[in-house]
């Protein structure tokens, strides 16, 4: 698929793409013989992904990973539905960071720099200070302060929390996983949707993504349709695109903070003082929001 397929995709009416979504599911379900789940984070995606696949196989499976990062409104919407399976990951975040080191800038920057700071490999060490031949693969000029935080800095918490759980989930059941992500939300994300399309049958790890070529747009329109109820998160004065894990750091250094916009901490102060105050205090995040040069108050 190229990126003009995408888009004529992505240009499709919502009752043209809920038949194309529905026919993506039925063959992956009947491909693996009813060996499937549904990855259910209890995010509006994944509600919408929910909704359409119970309308066809109303006892299909549904996975959570209770990480112990979801906003708790989050958690108690998804683990109200029926038919959930809730797992945990072996190691808690606070002992991923500890070990590995904190969630920062970007998943990407992350590993850069904790390969700067732990390689024994020269070669991967230059790469990383100076790119390859093409200058590419190197740490951004404005990070390498970061290379000597005070603090472990690592991209390893979300294979520790999320994809080692699910991967340990998949081996023991031998179920195969239908996602609710979409290529419109990031480029990585699209890459992998025009290499896969939907149904990644032969890929090392086969995954089903029947949502990748909806747009934000859609998943609102379609709960406005059939009038879906959505985790209490997303809704009202403290509605947000997505949640994620409630103390993730990437990403926060681009969020708008100041009088009149608040960046995920700030928010979180207001909205679940407990959480916060243990995120700054007891896992040492103030610390590290200060050392970046971001507001957490």
């Amino acid at each position: 698929m190229n990126i003009q397929d995408l888009k004529i995709l992505q240009s499709l009416s919502l009752s043209e793409k809920i038949k194309i979504t529905r026919e993506r599911i039925i063959e992956w379900y009947e491909y693996w013989e009813g060996k499937v789940y549904i990855s259910f984070s209890g995010g509006r995606d994944s509600t919408v992904l929910l909704h359409i696949a119970k309308s066809i196989y109303p006892d299909i499976s549904s996975v959570f990973i209770n990480t112990g990062l979801e906003y708790p409104e989050i958690k108690n919407f998804a683990q109200s539905f029926d038919n959930v399976t809730s797992i945990r990951p072996k190691m808690p975040f606070h002992k991923v960071i500890e070990k590995y080191g904190y969630p920062v800038i970007s998943k990407s920057t992350a590993q850069i720099l904790d390969e700067i700071r732990t390689t024994k490999s020269e070669k991967l060490l230059n790469k990383r200070l100076h790119g390859d031949e093409n200058g590419n693969g190197k740490l951004a000029e404005k990070w390498k302060f970061l290379i000597d935080a005070p603090f472990k800095i690592s991209h390893k918490c979300c294979n520790k929390l999320k994809k080692d759980p699910i991967k340990k989930y998949e081996k023991e059941t031998e179920n195969k996983g239908i996602l609710g992500t979409m290529a419109e939300e990031s480029n990585q994300r699209q890459y992998t949707y025009l290499q896969n399309g939907c149904n990644a049958f032969s890929s090392n790890r086969p995954i089903s993504t029947p949502l990748g070529f909806w747009t934000n747009k859609d998943i609102l329109n379609y709960i406005a349709k059939y009038n879906i109820d959505y985790s209490e998160i997303y809704k009202g004065e403290e509605s947000r695109r997505g949640t994620g894990c409630m103390f993730c750091m990437f990403g926060v250094h681009r969020e708008l903070a100041g009088i009149f916009y608040i960046n995920r901490f700030q928010k979180m102060k207001k909205t679940h003082p407990k959480q916060y105050e243990y995120c700054m205090e007891n896992l040492g995040i103030k610390e590290v929001l200060k050392f970046i040069h971001v507001k957490y108050k």
